[in-house]
């Protein structure tokens, strides 16, 4: 079972426009409390032991607002690395074995997103299990679907399921990529090609805080648990 955590708190959030003009996405409040703590409070409901948070953008901020806590800071610097570049980075301070990782830009209202991905980690199966939720279900979503999902829990490209950004995955995969700037959809599509791409079903509520409307939506979501 995976015992570390690599939470991706280093990009630009462009979508956010100025909200993110002084400060780096994660740190954006909803409800009075932001992005990056809410990702941390569920990380620490279930247990997990070791919390990397990567940071780029307006690190400082990351690195000051973590200080004195148990999470470790990888700094990307002077190039951002991307989600597989920056995990790959990072792996020195999470450990071996599989891992979660979790985006900062999400809220959740339901079941402990890290505790359903772990009660379904099948590890012989699978090197990737990516906790989804419906197009139909996803609250502040602007996109298409991710992902379809087969009646064994295999994911293939394309459909009305919504990465959530939440995920248990194996990271020797992540040396099979010789580029160092990288994203994990590549590793996603080596892992499909093979069989071993799963998704879990998420049966709470989720928003996506990417982009400035999703506030609102997020803290009325909250409003009504």
């Amino acid at each position: 079972m995976p015992d570390s955590l690599m939470i991706f708190a280093a990009g630009f959030g462009t979508r956010m426009g100025a909200l993110t003009a002084d400060r780096p996405k994660p740190l954006i409040t909803v409800a009075g409390r932001s992005l990056l703590d809410r990702t941390l409070d569920l990380a620490r409901d279930h247990g997990i032991p070791q919390i990397v948070v990567n940071a780029h953008y307006r690190a400082n901020q990351i690195v000051a607002h973590l200080a004195g806590s148990e999470v470790a800071v990888a700094v990307e610097t002077p190039d951002i690395l991307d989600t597989g570049g920056g995990l790959r980075a990072a792996l020195p301070m999470l450990g071996d074995g599989p891992v979660f990782t979790s985006n900062s830009d999400a809220v959740w209202r339901g079941p402990n997103p890290f505790e359903v991905l772990a009660g379904m980690w099948r590890p012989a199966e699978m090197d990737a299990l990516l906790l989804t939720v419906p197009v139909d279900h996803a609250v502040g979503r602007q996109e298409d679907g991710d992902f379809s999902m087969a009646q064994d829990g295999r994911l293939t490209r394309g459909g009305a399921l919504v990465y959530t950004g939440v995920q248990i995955l194996k990271t020797d995969r992540l040396f099979d990529i010789p580029d160092p700037v990288f994203s994990l959809n590549v590793v996603w599509n080596r892992i499909a090609a093979e069989g071993r791409l799963f998704g879990a079903s998420y049966k709470g509520a989720w928003c996506d805080v990417g982009h400035p409307e999703g506030i609102a939506l997020a803290e009325t979501m909250l409003e009504a648990a």
